[in-house]
Formats: structure tokens, sequence, C-alpha cells
């Protein structure tokens, strides 16, 4: 596979990942990000998702990240933003570049990853993957219309899961960088399970920010 270089604005946020074909809001209210959100629309309208992997300013960063399109923007009275993010594929970091921005921009790599449409789970790695989510969402004591969780395609399904879990940053990183969808919906039944029977792992309270 050869490389695909291109520059991008990041937006580090620990918590939130995001896969091609997959959407996530977001609410801007930084000021850097803001101007981030508004040069982004000024132009290719896209931003790489990328986590933190440690503590510091800037924070080091993971070596890989989601492109999101903006398909919704609303701009409010304060400047703050609501986005929605399209994902597009998965990029490597080839280098941060300094562009006199507040904000972070990088040459990527948008070729790392095969992120064409993959084709359906197996039916019994469907099945799990439903079973230990009813469970896990049990467990959490969350409100879950299953009957529309069932009508989800397994891509739909399974990073939806990967998304929107409160499984640490470390696992959902590995979740992003899982290169096809059968591994990550094992992965994602692994996190869950061992959520749920750790002790006190079904009582987490963190929620994506």
């Amino acid at each position: 596979m050869g490389s695909k270089p291109a520059r991008i604005p990041l937006f580090p946020l620990a918590g939130a990942i995001l896969f091609p074909r997959a959407q996530l809001p977001l609410h801007i209210f930084e000021p850097r990000y803001r101007d981030m959100v508004r040069d982004a629309l000024a132009g290719q309208a896209r931003i790489g998702m990328i986590q933190p992997s440690g503590s510091g300013e800037p924070p080091p960063l993971f070596q890989t990240g989601c492109v999101g399109e903006i398909v919704g923007a609303e701009e409010l009275d304060d400047g703050r933003f609501n986005i929605v993010l399209q994902g597009s594929n998965r990029f490597r970091l080839i280098a941060e570049r300094d562009l006199g921005t507040d904000y972070r921009q990088a040459d990527v790599d948008l070729a790392a990853y095969d992120d064409s449409e993959p084709g359906p789970l197996a039916l019994i790695q469907r099945a799990e993957v439903e079973r230990e989510a009813r469970r896990f969402g049990d467990a959490l004591g969350l409100a879950v219309d299953w009957g529309a969780v069932g009508q989800l395609d397994d891509e739909m399904l399974v990073n939806a899961i990967a998304q929107v879990a409160p499984f640490d940053p470390g696992a959902k990183q590995a979740l992003l960088e899982e290169p096809t969808l059968s591994g990550r919906a094992d992965l994602v039944v692994q996190l869950m399970q061992f959520q749920r029977l750790a002790p006190g792992g079904a009582d987490v309270g963190q929620t994506l920010q």
C-alpha cells in the first residue's frame, strides 16, 4: 500500500475516537478550537481526531487518528460551535508542523489503513456482539432501544460500541487501530466482558465530554 500524505488540523481529545462512515457530534468551546473549526470550514472542512497518549503541554499523541469531514456546523451567538463529523479514513501521523496557529497541525498518511467498506461479520460473531452488549448495557443500567440496535449493520454496531462505551483511552485506541472489523468485534466483546466482570467494573461513571 502506497502513502497518501496530507496536511490537516488536529483535535486531540482523550476518550473520543472516530471511525470511517461513523459520526461524532462535538461541542467546540476553547478559542483555539473555535479558530480551527472556522479555518476548516473556510477550507477543506475536515479535521483529524486523535487521542493524547500522555500528559504535558502540548501532550504527546498516539500515531493513529481518523479524518472527520464536517457535515454539520452551528455557530452559537458566543462563538462556540456544535459540529458533526463524518469519519472518512484513518491516518498515521508523519510529523507535526508549526504553521503559526494556536491549534496543532500535522502531515499525515491517509493511506495507512485499508478503510474500504468491510464485509459482514459471521452470524455467530454478530450474535455474540449483541448478546454481550445487552449484558454490558444491563450492568451499566443503560436504557437502550435494542430493537433499533438490532437494525444497525455490523460495522455501525461495532463502531458505535467502541465510540460510546466507557473504555479507557488506551482500549479505545486499540479498537481504532485494529485493522479489521472482525478483529474489532472480538476486541470489543473482550473489553465489555472484562469491564462487566472486573470488580467494580460495571460502576464506571466515565462519559465522553
